[in-house]
């Protein structure tokens, strides 16, 4: 299991595909799953036991998975489509606490992609999700300084990517 973290903005959704896509090119069953599909505004990332109850307990098993993807098409989060998860070689979780400390006994490696400065980072964040989201993103740039301070993920991971 492999866990791309980093704050928001800094690039995971994009390494982490690259790297699920390159492990496939060489046959190696590979699955990837985003926080984005589970965190809100409100709930960036107390979620956390429903990504393990379906997805990671399951996989660990050798059981599929599955989760219910939030929806945001209305603007208000609700719990969208079932998302199936094949039993992997490989895992890819991606996204803001997915190299959390409780998760980290179970990782193969830890990446660290820190994408720049805040600015840049928020930049980015609002070109891909609208100016629309723009305080919202911003709130959550505080929120996860503070989470990644308390949680150590950036001291915790085994490459660390600018």
């Amino acid at each position: 299991m492999l866990a791309v973290d980093g704050p928001s903005g800094a690039g995971k959704s994009t390494l982490a595909a690259q790297v699920a896509d390159r492990l496939r090119a060489r046959g190696c069953r590979t699955e990837l799953v985003s926080t984005d599909a589970f965190a809100t505004w409100d709930d960036p990332v107390a979620w956390w036991p429903r990504l393990v109850d379906g997805v990671l307990r399951p996989l660990a098993d050798g059981v599929d998975g599955a989760y219910r993807r939030m929806d945001w098409s209305t603007g208000t989060p609700r719990p969208g489509e079932l998302v199936r998860v094949p039993v992997p070689d490989v895992l890819v979780l991606e996204g803001v606490s997915s190299g959390r400390a409780s998760v980290r006994p179970l990782l193969s490696h830890l990446c660290w992609l820190s994408g720049g400065s805040a600015a840049q980072r928020l930049a980015r964040a609002v070109a891909r999700d609208g100016e629309a989201a723009y305080a919202e993103l911003s709130r959550w740039q505080r929120f996860e300084r503070g989470w990644f301070a308390v949680d150590g993920t950036p001291e915790a991971a085994d490459t660390r990517l600018s």
